[in-house]
């Protein structure tokens, strides 16, 4: 019962804190300012306030938690999650205010890495520490890229964030861990989600702007590092179960991101420049409805977010018929968002 009124009240926060902001907003964050850096699908300018809502029940979450629900104290490592989180957050709002240089905001990123790498949130799969603190930078900065990149249409990543949370919540139920701290603060960064999505489905009303990708990008990507990267089932060791467990959780944002840089190098053209060259706008390309790109999506995630969980709790000898069966999904699913980008080439937009 307390798991779920906890759940009810910060949905319902988010939900008319969103509401609010729409009411009240003005335009911060517009992505479809003429002299805006930010290539947005839609043809509208609307509020870019969806990320500051995450932002505000991730702490309220964070203090109902420790006031109300609990009286152990929360893990160390934690605040190493909290300060990146934050540090995200503020690199998003001033990209969505200001517009920053990309190279400030690449140094930002980075940061966020260092800051869980020296907080106790390291990837831990080689040897060599330095290794897995390199691979966890490389982690961060690539998933916080990934979810602004992936940002490019109504609903697409809080789908797909949505899909993430999912997964590391049913690995904690496995686990019976119903009262661990990232239980509920799982429970209150879905709720946020969910109330925002109202305001997000197409057409939407409310954009999560970069504040909202920076900060998903880094709590996620801390996420897959506690839960995936490093969780697998402890009847295997193997590495490429340890590898594949956060590829599968991440699938939709790494293709569609594998996917455009792959294009767009191919036409000599910058991969960090905004575009409506992403898998998604190629699906509408082909006739759905943005409505519909979103359903495939969703659809997408969740499929191999319960690909991931299946083998997590239920594999127990990493085969190589199963390594095989795992890596020709992930190679199928590559290959055919891939192939949608090199048709109906007349009616994409420049």
């Amino acid at each position: 019962m307390q798991h779920f009124l906890f759940f009810a009240f910060t949905f319902v926060f988010s939900y008319l804190i969103n509401g609010l902001f729409v009411k009240f907003s003005g335009t911060l964050g517009t992505k479809n300012a003429k002299n805006g850096a930010i290539i947005r699908w839609g043809s509208t300018s609307k509020p870019a306030f969806g990320g500051i809502s995450f932002y505000i029940v991730f702490l309220v979450s964070f203090a109902l938690y420790t006031s109300f629900f609990s009286e152990e104290v929360v893990e160390s490592s934690f605040f190493g999650v909290l300060i990146a989180t934050s540090l995200g957050f503020l690199i998003g709002l001033a990209d969505d205010a200001y517009n920053t240089r990309p190279v400030l905001k690449f140094f930002g990123q980075v940061a966020c890495g260092v800051i869980l790498v020296f907080t106790g949130n390291c990837i831990n799969i080689f040897e060599l520490e330095i290794l897995n603190q390199l691979l966890t930078v490389f982690w961060v900065v690539g998933i916080m890229n990934s979810i602004n990149m992936l940002d490019n249409m109504d609903a697409i990543t809080t789908l797909v964030s949505i899909g993430v949370i999912v997964g590391a919540l049913f690995i904690l139920v496995f686990e019976g861990k119903y009262d661990h701290f990232y239980f509920w603060l799982l429970l209150g960064v879905l709720a946020s989600l969910l109330g925002f999505l109202r305001y997000n489905w197409h057409p939407s009303k409310m954009y999560m702007g970069d504040t909202g990708s920076q900060f998903l990008g880094v709590f996620l990507a801390a996420i897959g590092i506690l839960f995936f990267w490093n969780n697998f089932s402890n009847n295997s060791e193997d590495k490429f179960a340890s590898v594949m467990l956060p590829l599968l959780i991440f699938l939709p944002s790494i293709i569609d991101t594998t996917v455009v840089i792959i294009n767009r190098l191919a036409k000599k053209q910058s991969p960090f420049i905004g575009g409506k060259d992403h898998t998604t706008h190629h699906l509408s390309y082909l006739g759905l409805k943005d409505d519909k790109v979103a359903i495939v999506f969703v659809i997408f995630s969740l499929f191999s977010v319960a690909i991931a969980l299946l083998i997590n709790n239920y594999l127990k000898e990493w085969t190589g018929i199963a390594k095989l069966a795992t890596l020709l999904y992930c190679v199928i699913v590559f290959a055919v968002l891939f192939w949608v980008t090199k048709i109906k080439k007349d009616q994409e937009a420049n």
